[in-house]
């Protein structure tokens, strides 16, 4: 403790990882959720069944990613412990403000301070073991590396967000694309779900699904994911580090 009465600290403390906005500023990052099958066509491709109607959707399927998972330079090394790594483009939505307790759908456009795009890294044999034994699957999900993410654009620019396509191709190859009015949760709809398990605050990241064409990446593999003109992701996959 220092003479002022302060607790010092024993290790340097972590970065706080911040995503360049546009237009000028940085945004800092508190935390990082994600929606698990947000498109119909997705949750098919999974092996899931999709609501046949909005009255069938149940609830959402949230995880969570470290904040220090974000990669902000588009280069992600191959991760230990896959033969398996697939991409899983997404809309991402940076909130601005604070809520304590619950927010109602009708209000939550207001949190929105921004939009980027961003790809959920999944090493798909590792989820698909931990599912077959009914275990969590945060290895397949939260690693190091997992969230590669753009710049943002404030909301205030954007407009109307469900008219806009999500796409992602792979060395040249278009693998996912969708419009976002094909959503299951729609963002106010996801953010209202969040506020009643979690105090949603400035700085967190929602990741809000990914449509079908999800598949394999490899060393070499060169990504560029699109929000129509909007906003672009642009990335390879490095080789894995060798470890002794």
């Amino acid at each position: 403790m220092s003479a002022s009465g302060a607790v010092d600290d024993v290790i340097a403390p972590p970065r706080t990882p911040r995503l360049p906005v546009r237009g000028g500023g940085a945004f800092p990052v508190r935390r990082v959720y994600c929606v698990g099958r947000n498109f119909a066509d997705h949750a098919r491709e999974m092996g899931a069944t999709a609501p046949a109607a909005k009255a069938d959707r149940g609830t959402p399927v949230f995880f969570l990613k470290p904040a220090d998972a974000l990669v902000l330079d588009g280069v992600v090394t191959y991760p230990p412990g896959t033969q398996d790594l697939h991409h899983e483009v997404e809309l991402v939505v940076a909130l601005g403000r604070d809520v304590d307790g619950a927010v109602a759908a009708d209000d939550a456009q207001a949190l929105v301070f921004g939009y980027g795009i961003g790809l959920d890294l999944t090493r798909r044999d590792l989820q698909a073991a931990a599912k077959a034994k009914g275990l969590p699957w945060d290895t397949g999900k939260s690693f190091d590396q997992s969230a590669p993410v753009s710049e943002l654009v404030r909301a205030g620019t954007v407009g109307a967000i469900a008219s806009r396509t999500l796409s992602l191709a792979v060395n040249g190859e278009l693998r996912q694309q969708s419009r976002l009015d094909q959503l299951i949760w729609d963002v106010p709809e996801i953010l209202h779900e969040l506020s009643l398990l979690y105090a949603l605050r400035a700085g967190d990241l929602v990741f809000m699904g990914t449509p079908a064409g999800v598949g394999p990446l490899v060393p070499g593999d060169a990504f560029l994911a699109r929000l129509d003109d909007l906003v672009a992701l642009e990335g390879r996959i490095a080789p894995p580090r060798h470890r002794d």
